[in-house]
């Protein structure tokens, strides 16, 4: 068995694995957060007792070889050099959907760099570790000047948990601005500024550090064999439990908070920063191509904040489609695919007059985004889908319609990334693919005729291509504002 810590924005999950990636218990909470000051910031401490007491607890009732850590890819901690001094950290660990001061935002703009040192568009909020370290540097120098590492996410914890600091491909390629995937170096800003002795020695995300820490172990009954694993960033260990499974030549797409597309056939030239594309890492060092957007968000802001449980209806989808009402991007403050859409999100046509339909719109549109992500990202004729959207059939069915020259499959396993981390701690040792299994989407049948025309004139109206409303209205139906 294998415990995986999963830290995300919102939640933090510990789970008990099997060596196949099955899931077999997992326990949440919470990510606790702070006001200020010197920041809006994350709980380190009341989180790193509940992270030792749940892990003693899930060891009492499994035989754990193993923990692997994961995150999302804007956090990491600047710590001290000792593990157990408190939390570790040496300045709060910042929460990176707070506003950014002004002056923080224009200073570190021209320090950059080029979209390869960055691997993305610079983002909302206080989004990658760079400029949260900038920001750190400007606002607190003298505790900065104290620092001896400065940890990814998942390298923090498990730095508390071995005492072993290390620095991961597959994390730095997640947008912190502070690694060059493309020429695996780091970016001229962790030069310019002086960070390069912060930063610590690389080692791979299945490679052990070392096993828990003896303190940790006399503390909190932790069982001291278990070795503690470098980890990855989260959608890039869901990545590898596909390339676990023996899938190449795969484009995969996870749902959830983010849309997030992967794909290793990307070529670097095919990156758009300016639509919603990324240069990221698997955990192996290669590039992988990136896209993504806030599907998660989109959907709440058209479903509205209770949506009906139950499947979303094919035949509210087909009047939906016949009506001409379309949900244009993009409602939240973050461009996602479509440069300067912004803040602009609106229902065209007549509204849902139901839970339902409002339900079904916000699935139909978010499809629609997923096709986007999709066609923008790769020429891949298989496609993975996989994450919270798959919940509900229609949303499969809806992109195999539109793709109908690729192969789409969906996973209904909502545990990817605890089942690719699981997975790592076999990574020398597997002798064949590990077990997956996918399904193929519902049929549409000869709703997708209809579907092809709606999905065109959507990309039109989400690009500003379609400003002449009579040029819709004579498409079938009307088009109100």
């Amino acid at each position: 068995m294998v415990a995986v810590l999963d830290v995300g924005k919102t939640n933090v999950k510990l789970s008990a694995v099997g060596a196949d990636g099955a899931v077999v218990e997992t326990i949440s909470i919470p990510n606790p957060v702070l006001p200020g000051p010197p920041w809006r910031h994350h709980d380190l401490k009341s989180l790193g007792e509940w992270v030792f007491e749940t892990l003693a607890a899930l060891s009492r009732r499994y035989d754990l070889a193993a923990l692997v850590t994961a995150g999302h890819g804007s956090g990491g901690v600047l710590t001290g050099a000792d593990p157990d001094a408190g939390d570790g950290a040496v300045l709060p660990m910042i929460d990176y959907e707070q506003t950014l001061p002004a002056d923080i935002r224009d200073g570190y703009a021209p320090l950059a760099g080029s979209f390869l040192d960055r691997g993305s568009a610079t983002m909302h909020g206080a989004t990658h570790q760079a400029r949260q370290l900038y920001w750190m540097e400007e606002r607190e120098p003298d505790a900065f000047g104290k620092a001896r590492w400065y940890l990814g996410l998942p390298q923090y914890w498990a730095w508390r948990l071995s005492g072993v600091a290390a620095s991961e491909t597959s994390f730095l390629g997640a947008q912190s601005h502070l690694w060059n995937v493309a020429e695996s170096r780091w970016a001229p800003i962790v030069r310019a500024r002086g960070w390069e002795p912060l930063m610590a020695p690389f080692a791979k995300a299945w490679q052990a550090l070392g096993p828990i820490r003896t303190e940790l172990v006399q503390r909190y009954g932790l069982p001291g064999e278990m070795r503690v694993l470098t980890g990855g960033h989260d959608s890039s260990l869901n990545h590898y439990r596909y390339h676990a499974a023996g899938l190449r030549d795969f484009t995969v797409i996870s749902t959830g908070t983010w849309i997030v597309g992967f794909s290793r056939s990307t070529p670097l030239e095919r990156l758009d920063e300016h639509r919603g594309m990324t240069l990221n890492s698997d955990v192996f060092g290669n590039s992988l191509g990136g896209i993504l957007t806030m599907g998660g968000r989109e959907f709440s802001h058209v479903a509205g904040g209770d949506p009906p449980a139950e499947h979303a209806s094919l035949d509210v989808l087909a009047h939906l489609v016949a009506q001409r009402t379309f949900a244009v991007p993009s409602f939240g403050d973050d461009d996602g695919l479509f440069p300067g859409s912004a803040g602009r999100g609106r229902i065209l046509g007549s509204p849902p007059e139901t839970a339902m339909g409002r339900k079904v719109l916000a699935l139909l549109y978010c499809a629609l985004l997923t096709v986007e992500c999709i066609e923008t990202l790769s020429e891949d004729r298989l496609v993975v889908l996989d994450g919270s959207f798959l919940r509900d059939p229609l949303y499969a069915g809806v992109v195999a319609a539109l793709l109908p020259e690729r192969q789409v499959r969906f996973n209904l396993d909502t545990y990817g990334v605890a089942a690719g981390a699981a997975l790592l701690a076999g990574h020398e040792t597997r002798d064949g693919p590990a077990p997956l299994t996918l399904s193929e989407p519902p049929d549409l049948g000869v709703l997708q005729r209809e579907l092809f025309r709606y999905a065109a004139d959507w990309r039109r109206l989400s690009r500003g291509e379609l400003g002449n409303r009579d040029e819709l209205r004579n498409t079938k139906g009307s088009l109100h504002g």
